[in-house]
């Protein structure tokens, strides 16, 4: 993908696809902008919805931004080339995160290879160098192959007893095969960064990952829009050597990449659509010309997304500004690296694409956290920005009352 056209970065097919974005326009406007991909072409509709959790909040998201009127922005792949290619001293327009007023959320072990990886982790305390064996003991002592197991039956209540006899369940196993998902806050609301921007590792982490995911739009009605592709960076040690420490594991600057674009549900783009859909990753290293190319296919996830949102959100807990939901992934990268038996971890300027052809690629580049752009636009710059360009921030329409049952 890496010398490929900035075509190659959009969906198949995405001259009918309507895609829904953020982007940051330089010079007199200096500020976020909301617009929309129709027939290949961009346009800034900031004066007509301010955020995106107002266009997904509309009664019908998809005529909303199929009409729209804005000011054009030219063509998509135009925008796609300076996202990649940016340049300090153009006002070209470039790519933010496609979310904004939203809470990051994202689900764990939704897959049986990631469970068991997240096993691993809790026993090798941190230490990457005690993988490999423990990995050979975890599916030996298991023996069962976990995606053939319902998360919450009678049978995976039988295994749970089985492996708690033999002093071998997990907190990790709990949340994998037991009725309750893992659900964790990935980021906070306007933190994850776009297509073509810097992710971040934090300093203190040898032993880290993408995970390559399909990314749910999700309104405050629990109404599934649309969807994008994000990259979960994982930080293995930290969070291996206690789950206590998820957040700083998880939620570092730059940790959390969205995007390039929310492609909005239609009649040809579903949710059965990413039942079945087939995530790539392909890491390639800047300094030892490292390559790793997988792929994580969805029909193998242990829940269905429509059961992840209720878990979210219904009666006990609403999220009146909608969310982007992180479905989990399936690939846990143990290809080794720097030395046999050390497994796979990131290093510097690691080009990171996760691809999938109805989403198109998200496109970033790996350096630690303290070492990249700080995130200092959080909401209330979003608000005072917007106040001084004139567009009093405010939802045309207001939402149903509660959060109802998708």
């Amino acid at each position: 993908m890496n010398n490929t056209s900035a075509i190659s970065y959009l969906p198949d097919q995405f001259q009918q696809a309507v895609l829904l974005g953020r982007v940051w326009r330089a010079g007199k406007i200096n500020g976020p902008c909301v617009v929309v991909v129709r027939q290949g072409q961009v346009f800034d509709i900031t004066a007509q919805v301010q955020t995106v959790t107002d266009l997904l909040e509309k009664e019908n998201p998809l005529a909303f931004a199929l009409n729209a009127g804005g000011e054009s922005l030219g063509d998509v792949q135009a925008l796609i080339e300076h996202s990649l290619n940016r340049n300090a001293d153009s006002e070209a327009p470039y790519l933010l995160a496609p979310c904004d007023l939203q809470a990051i959320k994202a689900c764990g072990v939704t897959f049986a290879v990631s469970l068991l990886e997240r096993v691993i982790e809790e026993q090798a305390g941190g230490d990457a160098s005690a993988a490999d064996s423990l990995r050979a003991a975890m599916q030996a002592s298991i023996g069962s192959d976990l995606s053939r197991i319902r998360p919450g039956s009678d049978t995976a209540e039988k295994l749970k007893q089985d492996l708690i006899s033999r002093g071998a369940w997990s907190q990790y196993m709990e949340v994998g095969i037991g009725p309750d998902a893992e659900v964790f806050t990935k980021s906070q609301a306007m933190s994850a960064v776009g297509f073509g921007a810097d992710v971040g590792i934090h300093p203190d982490s040898s032993w880290n990952n993408p995970e390559p995911e399909i990314v749910l739009a999700v309104n405050s009605r629990a109404q599934i829009v649309g969807a994008t592709l994000g990259n979960d960076v994982n930080l293995r040690d930290i969070e291996g050597r206690s789950a206590l420490l998820l957040g700083k594991a998880k939620d570092n600057n730059g940790s959390c990449a969205i995007g390039p674009f929310i492609r909005l549900f239609d009649d040809t783009f579903t949710l059965d659509t990413i039942r079945q859909a087939e995530v790539r990753l392909l890491i390639e290293g800047l300094d030892d010309d490292f390559r790793l190319d997988g792929i994580s296919m969805m029909r193998e996830i242990s829940r269905d997304p429509l059961d992840l949102v209720n878990q979210v959100c219904g009666n006990t807990h609403q999220y009146p500004d909608g969310f982007m939901l992180f479905l989990g992934t399936m690939f846990s990268p143990i290809k080794d690296r720097d030395a046999a038996g050390s497994g796979f971890t990131h290093h510097i300027g690691d080009r990171v694409t996760i691809g999938c052809p109805a989403l198109g690629a998200l496109v970033n580049h790996v350096k630690y956290s303290n070492a990249i752009a700080r995130w200092d636009f959080g909401v209330s710059a979003l608000y005072r920005n917007l106040a001084a360009r004139g567009l009093a921030y405010g939802m045309s329409e207001q939402p149903a009352s509660g959060a109802a049952q998708v």
